[in-house]
């Protein structure tokens, strides 16, 4: 089911646009609308629902830019400890620069950021210096006095009344952030206090790609959003409320579930009425699952996500970056999906090729590793270390000289090129490993395009490796890191270190 399709956007824009558009005329024409998840590069649900784009949040907000407008929020515990986000390798903070400057290219209106739970950490104030230097509005939210407990406090002046009014003009305010618990909820909350004080009607609703409320519990596109969030100890369940009050089964997950009856109790504390909502599920404009139109493919590829997260969180563990907690529950949702590591197609032919190289004795440093990508028409490329290239890198090369139909005694890279990079490592550099890792090859390989019409021909079909799957036998480095983000493989390791030196930078 390679390339399989399970996923229609343009039916999905239709029933989301119209969706958001319902729901803000239902509330007096504004409404704050939390978004969930990616707003841009949403890779995951472009991996479990095949098809779908990356970027077609940011198509659905074109199609509203006329009525909606961006408030950016990034919690101040984040832009301290320097949090990454994991598929770009950069920090949080730099991921909402990336973003402002996303958004803009899209011509739509960032209106603010706002730092939560700001308490004078000192990384944050620089952001706000570095933002407002580049005339973007920031404001500080607190802690919220008297949460979770406290509803009196909560909606009252020393609770979300001490926090600024963020000024907005349109009627549709889409509140975001680059990742989980940055303080969405509250920033929206807020803004209703404020409203709802100064006698402007509001309404608040949620957008959350997952997990698919339409979609069995058990589905395994549910089941890969759990697998994504394992780390954070979400779960999905049945959301008993919806069940109690319309006698419908939808899925919710249980962070909303519990939050609910807190939310009810400010809502009406707030606006002094009822609360709109009967259970989390009404509160969400989600309407992805009407987009799904092979529901095969999207198990399938959604199982193949959940084999990715097990590597992933394995080779977490062996960096001492999570809990065994974290590696236990991704195997029980493995074993409830019945999958085995190797129902991944690349992990074999990569254990295969790890051991071919420690049978010919062509390993760096003692260390034998092999790595395998499978190609966009099912046929898989295996690559081997040894004293001139990584793993990853002898990969790379050999699966674009398959897919240009160059014969493989033909050098990509000039032989001198690798001596002169070698060279340029160890004697003068005077770096400790010699072998190219993948982000050295790729320079090697532009170098000798300029003399070598095949490296010429083949470097062109790098951007058919572009989310093709792979692995490897070792956790990658960061050389090869940095060349694979580039080129756009997805790919997982089995969770062993390159070497058995403890700090590695090649």
């Amino acid at each position: 089911m390679i390339n399989a399709v399970g996923f229609d956007n343009d039916t999905y824009l239709a029933e989301q646009t119209e969706e958001i558009q319902r729901r803000a005329e239902q509330n007096g024409n504004k409404l704050y609308l939390e978004f969930g998840g990616k707003l841009m590069h949403d890779m995951h649900a472009a991996r479990v629902l095949p098809g779908y784009d990356p970027n077609v949040k940011l198509r659905l907000l074109q199609k509203l830019k006329d009525k909606a407008e961006i408030v950016l929020c990034i919690f101040a515990g984040d832009i301290e400890r320097k949090k990454m986000r994991a598929d770009f390798g950069i920090s949080y903070d730099t991921d909402a620069l990336k973003l402002i400057d996303g958004l803009r290219s899209w011509g739509l209106l960032v209106r603010a950021v706002v730092i939560t739970r700001f308490s004078g950490q000192h990384a944050a104030k620089q952001f706000r210096a570095r933002l407002e230097h580049r005339g973007i509005k920031v404001y500080y939210h607190h802690v919220t006095q008297g949460y979770p407990a406290d509803v009196d406090t909560i909606v009252s002046p020393e609770g979300y009344g001490a926090n600024e009014y963020i000024e907005t003009e349109r009627p549709i305010v889409v509140v975001t952030g680059p990742g989980p618990g940055s303080g969405k909820l509250a920033t929206c909350l807020t803004q209703l206090y404020h409203d709802r004080n100064a006698g402007r009607l509001a309404g608040y609703a949620k957008f959350e790609t997952f997990p698919v409320w339409n979609l069995p519990l058990e589905h395994p596109v549910n089941v890969a959003y759990e697998a994504a969030t394992v780390d954070l100890n979400d779960a999905n369940m049945v959301d008993p409320y919806h069940l109690q009050a319309y006698n419908k089964v939808s899925i919710n997950y249980n962070r909303d579930i519990d939050a609910f009856p807190l939310l009810r109790a400010i809502w009406e504390k707030m606006t002094r009425e009822p609360c709109p909502y009967k259970s989390p599920t009404d509160m969400g404009v989600n309407r992805v699952g009407f987009g799904i139109t092979d529901d095969a493919v999207v198990c399938a590829a959604s199982k193949q996500e959940v084999i990715r997260r097990y590597f992933r969180h394995l080779c977490e563990f062996s960096a001492g970056q999570t809990e065994h907690i974290t590696v236990d529950r991704i195997e029980l949702l493995m074993q409830k999906l019945d999958l085995a590591p190797e129902d991944r197609s690349v992990v074999k032919p990569a254990r295969q090729a790890g051991q071919d190289a420690m049978n010919q004795g062509k390993g760096r440093n003692g260390i034998f590793c092999g790595a395998a990508v499978q190609l966009k028409d099912g046929r898989v490329v295996v690559g081997k270390n040894s004293e001139q290239m990584h793993a990853a890198a002898s990969m790379v090369l050999n699966a674009i000289k398959v897919l240009s139909g160059i014969p493989d005694q033909i050098h990509l890279i000039a032989p001198q090129v690798v001596q002169s990079i070698v060279h340029m490592k160890h004697d003068i550099l005077k770096g400790k490993y010699t072998s190219l890792n993948l982000d050295e090859a790729l320079i090697g390989l532009a170098i000798s395009c300029a003399t070598n019409p095949a490296a010429q021909i083949a470097m062109e079909r790098l951007i058919d490796l572009r989310d093709c799957e792979m692995h490897m036998t070792h956790m990658v480095t960061p050389g090869d890191e940095a060349g694979l983000r580039r080129v756009g493989l997805r790919c997982t390791s089995d969770p062993f270190f390159a070497s058995s030196e403890l700090f590695i930078d090649a």
